[in-house]
C-alpha cells in the first residue's frame, strides 16, 4: 500500500478527527442536547430536539432516558417536555466555584463595601441552596453567617431569590416540587413555606430587577440582591449586601438597590454576559 504523504496527512487530519469524534456517537449527541437544553429559556418537547438537532426521535428520548435517570434532564410530565436537571444545576455551579468567578468578583465585591460601609458577597446556585463563594467585609461591621463555604436554602436569601427569578418558572418549579422542599431557620412573620409564596415573590423581584430579604437568615438583619447573568441572560451568581435593618431605613433600600444591580451588571459583563435591562 502507497504511503500517505505529509501534506495528504495534513489534509486529512480534519476527515479523521469528524470520523473519531464519530466513535461515540452517544455520547456527541448527549453533549449536543445538554447544549441545546442550556441555550434555551426553557424546556423543550423531545420531537422538538430531535427536529433541532437531526437526530432519530428514537435515539433523543433513549439518551433523555439516560440523562433523566441522571438528574441531567427532568421530564414535565403535565407539559411534555424535558428542562436541565438538577445535575446540570451543579455543573454549572461547580464551574462558579473556581477561581475564574471568585476572582472576577473579588475586586468588584471590595470597591462596593468600600464606598458603602457595608458587607457583600457573592453566591452561586448549588441544587435548591446558595453556596457563598466571596465574602468582603466591611470595617466595624457585625459578622454574617454568609462565609465562603456556606450554603444556605435559597428561597430564603436575598441571593438565592435573585437567581431563581433570573430562572424560567418551570425550573423553579422542578426544584421545588412540594412544601418538603422549603425549610426555614427560625420563625419570621410572612415566611415563604410553600410554592405559591415563592413564585408570588419572585415575581415582584423580577418587576423591580433585585431581590430582598428580611431577617429570614438572621434576625435584624435584612440583605438586597441582583443576579450575575451569562450571555444567554441566565442566573450565574448573585451579588448582595448585608446590613443591620435598623440603620437602613426602607426609603434608602432603592437606592442601595441601584448600586448593587451595577455591580451585578458590571460583573456580567466581565465574564463576557448579558447584564440585566
Amino acid at each position: 500500500m502507497t504511503a500517505v504523504v505529509p501534506l495528504q496527512r495534513e489534509a486529512a487530519a480534519p476527515v479523521k478527527a469528524a470520523k473519531a469524534a464519530s466513535k461515540v456517537p452517544a455520547a456527541e449527541n448527549t453533549l449536543r442536547i445538554l447544549k441545546l437544553l442550556a441555550s434555551k429559556r426553557g424546556p423543550m418537547a423531545a420531537s422538538n430536539i430531535a427536529t433541532a438537532l437531526g437526530l432519530p426521535r428514537s435515539s433523543v428520548y433513549h439518551l433523555l432516558g439516560v440523562m433523566e435517570a441522571n438528574g441531567f434532564v427532568l421530564h414535565l410530565h403535565e407539559e411534555q417536555r424535558y428542562g436541565l436537571g438538577i445535575s446540570a444545576f451543579e455543573l454549572s455551579s461547580a464551574y462558579s466555584r473556581q477561581e475564574p468567578l471568585s476572582r472576577l468578583g473579588r475586586p468588584v465585591l471590595a470597591s462596593l463595601v468600600d464606598a458603602i460601609g457595608e458587607s457583600a458577597h457573592l453566591a452561586v446556585l448549588h441544587g435548591r441552596d446558595v453556596l457563598y463563594i466571596v465574602e468582603e467585609r466591611a470595617k466595624n461591621r457585625p459578622s454574617l453567617v454568609t462565609d465562603v463555604g456556606v450554603r444556605l436554602p435559597s428561597h430564603l436569601t436575598a441571593s438565592g431569590r435573585a437567581i431563581l427569578a433570573a430562572l424560567p418558572k418551570s425550573q423553579v418549579r422542578a426544584l421545588y416540587p412540594n412544601a418538603a422542599a422549603f425549610s426555614a431557620r427560625h420563625e419570621v412573620e410572612g415566611a415563604i413555606m410553600k410554592y405559591s409564596a415563592l413564585s408570588s415573590h419572585l415575581d415582584q423581584v423580577r418587576q423591580r430587577g433585585y431581590a430582598t430579604e428580611h431577617g429570614e437568615v438572621t434576625p435584624g438583619f435584612g440583605s438586597i440582591a441582583a443576579a450575575v447573568t451569562d450571555h444567554l441572560g441566565w442566573p450565574t451568581a448573585a451579588v448582595a449586601v448585608t446590613f443591620l435593618e435598623d440603620k437602613l431605613p426602607a426609603d434608602q433600600w432603592p437606592a442601595l438597590a441601584a448600586r448593587v444591580q451595577r455591580v451585578a451588571n458590571e460583573l456580567s459583563v466581565r465574564i463576557h454576559g448579558r447584564p440585566a435591562q
